[in-house]
């Protein structure tokens, strides 16, 4: 493992949940971090915690599904830090439902999230990349793509694409852009319950978190573990679920 002192690492998507505990575990080992989410009023209580732990972060205000905020985040890190060491496309939603329920709505803001989204941080990084000739890029994605459950379908398949183009780019980038994909199993956040509308599947999510859901620390750990290998090695893919889930 080497040292991650003096890193620059974009995260979206940090205002809560993994984004905010990734944000913070990487803090605690001496990386300047540059927050960003839709939430800035929870944004800057992440800041200040970080600040009170004798770090620094800086946040901006970022909604993935414009491609400009992700320009926006890439260049603040440039600029304020002079470089970027790797961009973390965490960032995401989940609308549960039937697929003959036809959520449409629900659909479009998954696919412009989860999918459009974690392209244009790409592209935001890749250009930046590109300049330095080095940098990684680790993008969030989900065990619900790897068993396809119903109602997780739509959802299901945002996250396959994302590992689709994840692999894709680790092939394209030859070595010169490190690229990681994480796929978090039940995970101890509000995120699965906030996913459904209706109180009884919201009473079973949250008994299912309860009982099976692990620390967001240990997806944090898995992206420290990511990026602290020596430049020639690459982790191309972790699943991290609970022992006991499906």
């Amino acid at each position: 493992m080497q040292t991650l002192k003096g890193k620059v690492i974009a995260i979206t998507g940090a205002s809560a949940g993994i984004g905010k505990s990734i944000a913070l575990e990487l803090a605690k080992n001496d990386v300047n971090v540059v927050l960003g989410a839709r939430n800035t009023r929870e944004l800057e209580k992440v800041v200040n915690e970080i600040k009170s732990l004798g770090q620094e972060a800086i946040f901006q205000r970022v909604d993935v599904t414009i491609k400009e905020d992700l320009d926006k985040l890439v260049t603040l890190a440039v600029e304020h830090y002079g470089k970027l060491d790797v961009i973390i496309n965490n960032a995401g939603i989940a609308k549960l439902s039937r697929i003959d329920q036809l959520d449409t709505l629900g659909w479009s803001e998954m696919i412009d999230i989860n999918l459009k989204g974690t392209l244009y941080g790409m592209a935001a990084a890749i250009a930046v990349f590109n300049r330095q000739k080095y940098g990684h890029i680790i993008n969030i994605i989900s065990t619900s793509g790897l068993k396809i459950v119903p109602t997780q379908g739509v959802y299901a398949g945002t996250k396959n694409a994302v590992r689709t183009i994840t692999e894709a780019f680790r092939q394209e980038s030859e070595g010169n852009i490190r690229i990681t994909g994480i796929s978090p199993g039940y995970i101890k956040t509000d995120f699965a319950v906030k996913s459904v509308d209706t109180e009884s599947l919201k009473t079973a999510i949250s008994d299912t978190v309860e009982k099976l859901a692990i620390s967001p620390k240990t997806i944090a750990d898995a992206v420290i573990y990511a990026i602290g290998q020596p430049a020639n090695v690459e982790i191309g893919d972790i699943v991290i679920r609970p022992s006991a889930q499906n």
